[in-house]
């Protein structure tokens, strides 16, 4: 896919790119001129491996505003991208062998990471409104060992771009609350919301059972600054993190942290920003909707995401990943929704990216991926 994808007539709905024509590069530009006339050497140096201070407090009074509970600075440190918070969280808590509580289907970055520790997996079934509790309680009974950790993305989910309803959101910490199981709840789409309002997160719901909370500035601003943070009430938890980043890279950019701050602080600007980038990825939702309705076999079924940058798309009868073979020749790229699946054992649904094609470019992706369901059907 990532060979075919490098031809300029390939329309991808593969990778989970943001739209780069929305990228702030003017306002970086001033932003990091400033950062070398305000702090000058500073910004070049080695840091603190939680990351700066400045960061950090923008960290905490943005959540403290937008989750529903006080987020401390101290509870924060600076990743290096999202992706490095997941591994950094299977180093502390993940022995070969362990178990993790994935939804069914999962984010595969997670999953890629925590293979690398040889991890196994408890799935639990989810529906239009998330992951299930009574099955999070079934699996958590019978299971044997006793897993290390339940992981979900409770808004927007990647790949379904499903989102966990407000009702399930306490019941699921009260059951990891009553089994001791923390919680890992990453949540890089939460500022992305088209429609409804924001639902508490699951951080701010009290527990004895530890939780912890994953960000990113790659969808709010850019991917390539590498910006991501974790929060971790838990001070033994949050130290091992620390120490665990200490032998991975010492600290995240210094220069990319205070870019980012600088460019930030301005909360009218950027909240400006943000809202122009979730309009636009609402109607190229609509757009992909719209287009898939029509002309995509009537028995396909589509999720309807009310914020993000995926939606879910299944075909019975399809088995996506020799779909994507037909596809890829007809310059249309997705991802096989086999590989968000632990146990590999669903084939028919795919996840379809709507943030980082034009309006154009997705109705005719849309069109080029019916005519190869056509195809495969013969």
């Amino acid at each position: 896919m990532l060979k075919v994808t490098q031809q300029p007539d390939v329309i991808s709905f593969g990778g989970g790119l943001p739209a780069p024509e929305l990228f702030p590069t003017t306002a970086i530009a001033e932003a990091a001129r400033a950062v070398m006339e305000t702090y000058g050497p500073a910004a070049l140096q080695y840091s603190l491996t939680e990351g700066i201070p400045e960061m950090r407090r923008w960290v905490a009074e943005r959540l403290t505003r937008r989750l529903g509970r006080i987020v401390e600075a101290d509870s924060v440190t600076i990743v290096n991208g999202s992706q490095q918070g997941l591994d950094l969280v299977g180093k502390v808590f993940l022995d070969p062998g362990d178990h993790v509580v994935l939804e069914d289907p999962s984010y595969l970055g997670a999953i890629q990471a925590f293979d690398a520790y040889q991890t196994r997996y408890l799935t639990v079934d989810t529906d239009e409104d998330g992951l299930l509790p009574d099955s999070l309680e079934r699996v958590l009974e019978r299971a044997d060992p006793f897993p290390k950790f339940l992981y979900l993305v409770p808004n927007f989910q990647n790949p379904t771009g499903r989102t966990l309803s407000g009702p399930r959101r306490e019941q699921v910490v009260r059951i990891c609350e009553e089994f001791g199981l923390p919680i890992f709840e990453d949540d890089p789409y939460n500022e992305l919301r088209f429609e409804g309002g924001d639902l508490p997160s699951l951080l701010s719901h009290p527990s004895s059972a530890p939780i912890i909370y994953s960000g990113t500035a790659s969808k709010i601003m850019a991917p390539g600054m590498r910006i991501a943070w974790l929060v971790i009430p838990d001070e033994e938890i949050r130290e091992k993190v620390v120490l665990a980043k200490q032998g991975a890279d010492l600290h995240s950019g210094t220069f990319a942290q205070y870019v980012f701050y600088q460019y930030a602080r301005d909360g009218a600007a950027f909240d400006a920003h943000v809202r122009r980038i979730a309009a636009t990825y609402a109607i190229r939702r609509d757009v992909m909707a719209t287009a898939l309705e029509e002309v995509m076999p009537e028995q396909a079924r589509c999720t309807h995401p009310k914020g993000g940058m995926f939606l879910w798309i299944t075909v019975p009868g399809v088995d996506t990943a020799e779909l994507l073979h037909i596809s890829a020749r007809s310059k249309v790229v997705f991802v096989p929704g086999v590989n968000f699946y632990p146990g590999r054992n669903v084939h028919d649904g795919m996840r379809l990216n709507f943030s980082n094609a034009s309006e154009k470019n997705i109705r005719i992706g849309v069109e080029r991926l019916a005519h190869a369901v056509r195809v495969y059907k013969g």
